[in-house]
């Protein structure tokens, strides 16, 4: 069995899907008092084998001394996005909440074979490119290769976007068998995915809503603790959500019922959220609506998650004898 610290859990997302991909955590580490008990309350999941409980260690990922798990399969984690999201000020690394040093620092602690850390799409651009070279040269002189990959949720059996950009650095002798997931092919579209949510409380027009509502929905946002809330994003967001006939001013507590108008245009909840970001219906999620929302909204999509953790453990199970050096970019050889 593979092992796996994760740092910025939130509420379980990335960590359901590494389990699943046959990884045992060793402990997920969040500072959000929500989401930290949404963690506790699903450690003991039925989609997770039985002797899994998760260490769920609530503190800030600054005062977490990685030592204890040297040695350990993979280091993963979601940093905090705002320091890169087209949202913000996009200030990088002079962004109080930028914790990639941080995770780097954890990297060396740790020493682990693999490390995964995913981010919002802004930091692939040209913006941060001598942010991301930082990072890699430093992998590079601990011994890592890196890959940086802009991967959407939507390949994945998700029914959204959702780009993500993706770093897997593997330890150079595990570094040659590693690939990509390759798309699993056509999403589900928000009518396939939410039609039984919509039809649960007797909404005579849930059948016709799902065969309207026929496309991968638009990145769902969960916004911060200072903004956003329970709704689905900024206005260009909302009149996308909307050509699907979704109400995206604010979420609902419950599922239209019998009285809700054939052709009304309903809002989402957040268990529905939580169905289009890839969670299992019996997902738990702490908090009352707004603090629930933001866990999903901010959540990697265990489908995602899931697949990249597929690829690392069978580039950790397969490694070779002698390192492929032709597959090595020159500096790794190099080093190699």
């Amino acid at each position: 069995m593979l092992t796996s610290v994760e740092i910025c859990a939130g509420a379980g997302g990335q960590a359901l899907g590494l389990e699943q991909a046959g990884f045992k955590h060793l402990a997920v580490v969040e500072n959000d008092p929500h989401a930290c008990e949404t963690l506790r309350l699903n450690r003991s999941h039925p989609k997770l084998a039985k002797s899994r409980r998760w260490d769920v260690r609530e503190m800030d990922v600054k005062n977490f001394d990685g030592r204890e798990f040297e040695g350990v399969d993979l280091f993963a984690g979601g940093v905090p996005c705002p320091p890169f999201s087209v949202a913000g000020k996009q200030l990088g690394a002079g962004d109080e909440r930028d914790l990639f040093s941080r995770a780097l620092e954890l990297v060396e602690a740790t020493k682990p074979k693999a490390v995964l850390l995913e981010n919002v799409k802004g930091l692939s651009t040209a913006r941060f490119s001598t942010y991301r070279q930082g990072i890699v040269d430093t992998l590079e002189d601990w011994g890592y290769m890196s890959h940086w990959q802009l991967i959407n949720a939507s390949e994945h059996g998700v029914a959204q976007l959702r780009p993500r950009f993706v770093l897997v650095a593997l330890q150079t002798q595990y570094a040659a068998n590693f690939s990509w997931p390759t798309p699993v092919g056509t999403p589900p579209n928000v009518g396939d995915v939410l039609y039984p949510y919509m039809a649960a409380n007797g909404w005579p027009g849930a059948q016709g809503w799902a065969k309207r509502a026929d496309a991968i929905g638009p990145t769902l946002v969960g916004g911060s603790k200072k903004h956003g809330g329970p709704d689905l994003g900024p206005t260009r967001a909302r009149q996308a959500w909307a050509m699907l006939g979704v109400n995206g001013g604010s979420l609902a507590e419950e599922a239209p019922d019998a009285d809700f108008p054939v052709d009304g245009v309903p809002r989402l909840t957040v268990r529905m959220a939580a169905a289009l970001q890839g969670f299992p219906s019996s997902w738990k999620f702490f908090g009352r609506k707004t603090a629930a929302y933001r866990q999903v909204g901010n959540a990697f999509p265990p489908p995602v998650a899931a697949a990249l953790g597929r690829s690392i453990a069978a580039a950790i199970a397969d490694r070779p004898d002698v390192v492929d050096l032709d597959r090595l970019p020159s500096r790794s050889r190099a080093k190699a």
